[in-house]
């Protein structure tokens, strides 16, 4: 039996003697509770005869502090984006060839020299009585075709290449700011990117080398000896389009522009072009047959832009003589004399191509009712 002092149930813990007796030497502080790491057992680890440990190792990673941490994500981040330009440049996809974009333009200009004197008179009059009195004036004279779809290309698309080709034939060959000497900006709008060097350089230091001549690209009269007698250009001429690869077309024109003109400056600058000196106030007839051909890919189409792979032009009456930088006809009253392409050796190698030179038919000249005398 238990005395007075000893309850039943022995000493009480809260009692002196009592079970916290044992752990009084151990201080929790809360730099020893903020470090512990405690982990409760899952029922299958209560339930299993080992039990793992309460206490969880931590990762080495974890025990880095934070700017390391961040500099192991920005390598991560390195090596992620190292990864995919390797991976875009070593792709298994095929390269596009070199040479698939727009080719330099290559170009002929072929002067016309006339039978005998240029024939004048008024405009209106040179154009009634000759084989343009016909002809459309203007944008007018440039008709698009009716068109169906390609097996690649849609008929809008088709639509869309022959208005671009019909907008360049306008800017170079109708506009009169570009006939005059004016600027040559919007037609170079007009053209693919990979010929805008090309085009710059025949509009700086044109050559009749058949890929540097200014009047390959547009027309274009010397404004210092020839002016336009009336701005009513007329035209006539046909436009056609067809698939050329799966991604690209081609368009050909086909035109003849007849322009009136008239002397300007000294009757001496103008024998220069010529033999004979023009009649005063008296207007001529010039005519430019164009043959063009366009290429335009879908890039070309969505850019409002196209490219010239070939130009071919022939016009008269003009002396037999280069014509790269601009156009300089024979005018009212003038003949080309004995002028000739000077002579080529077949035997030599040496020197461009020879300059190229045509008769102008007598079928083609106006027969005023006053012909100039």
């Amino acid at each position: 039996m238990s005395g007075r002092g000893d309850p039943p149930e022995g000493t009480p813990d809260s009692a002196p003697g009592g079970g916290e007796d044992e752990y009084r030497s151990m201080v929790f502080d809360e730099s020893f509770i903020r470090a512990a790491r405690l982990r409760e057992n899952s029922a299958d680890e209560r339930l299993g005869e080992h039990h793992a440990p309460a206490v969880r190792r931590r990762r080495p990673w974890a025990r880095l502090p934070g700017s390391r941490q961040a500099l192991l994500l920005v390598l991560l981040i390195v090596i992620a984006f190292g990864t995919a330009i390797y991976m875009g440049i070593r792709h298994p996809y095929k390269a596009a060839e070199p040479g698939l974009g727009a080719q330099p333009l290559r170009s002929s200009v072929v002067p016309l020299t006339p039978p005998g004197a240029v024939p004048g008179g008024a405009p209106g009059d040179l154009f009634a009585h000759s084989p343009a009195a016909h002809f459309r004036v203007g944008a007018a004279g440039v008709n698009l075709p009716n068109v169906s779809r390609t097996p690649h290309f849609s008929g809008g698309q088709l639509t869309e290449a022959l208005r671009l080709a019909k907008e360049y034939l306008v800017r170079s060959s109708i506009d009169p700011a570009t006939l005059t000497g004016g600027s040559v900006r919007s037609v170079r709008l007009l053209l693919d990117t990979g010929q805008l060097d090309q085009f710059d350089r025949s509009m700086a230091r044109p050559v009749d080398d058949g890929r540097h001549a200014a009047t390959g690209w547009l027309i274009r009269f010397d404004h210092g000896t020839t002016a336009l007698a009336d701005k009513n250009v007329r035209v006539n001429g046909v436009l056609a389009t067809s698939e050329s690869g799966p991604d690209s077309l081609e368009v050909t024109a086909d035109y003849t522009f007849v322009y009136a003109v008239r002397a300007t400056g000294g009757a001496a600058q103008q024998a220069a072009h010529g033999t004979g000196r023009p009649v005063p106030g008296a207007s001529s007839l010039f005519t430019v047959r164009r043959e063009i051909r366009f290429r335009l890919d879908r890039e070309d189409l969505a850019d409002h832009r196209l490219a010239i792979a070939q130009s071919s032009l022939q016009a008269g009456p003009m002396a037999c003589a280069p014509q790269a930088d601009v156009l300089r006809p024979l005018l009212a009253g003038q003949h080309a004399g004995d002028a000739r392409p000077a002579g080529t050796d077949p035997y030599s190698r040496q020197g461009a191509n020879p300059s190229l030179c045509g008769r102008l038919a007598a079928t083609s000249q106006p027969t005023p009712s006053h012909p100039a005398r």
